[in-house]
């Protein structure tokens, strides 16, 4: 009674998962963006060209967290 066994191979990575590694940053990155233009621009009531001065964010961070 000799039973063969087949080898046993990994199971390829489903595509789903490579794609959502892929994904979920960037959704990050774009909700981030899209919070600061909303805050900025419809909240704040600014221009648009602001929102990506690097002056203005530093320039918040200073006011949030000054002594």
């Amino acid at each position: 009674m000799s039973e063969e066994r087949k080898p046993t191979q990994k199971s390829p990575t489903p595509r789903w998962r490579i794609v959502l590694r892929f994904m979920i940053p960037l959704f990050l990155l774009l909700a981030l963006v899209g919070g600061m233009m909303v805050g900025y621009v419809v909240m704040g009531k600014r221009s648009m060209s602001e929102v990506f001065i690097w002056d203005t964010w530093k320039h918040v961070f200073d006011l949030v967290f000054a002594p």
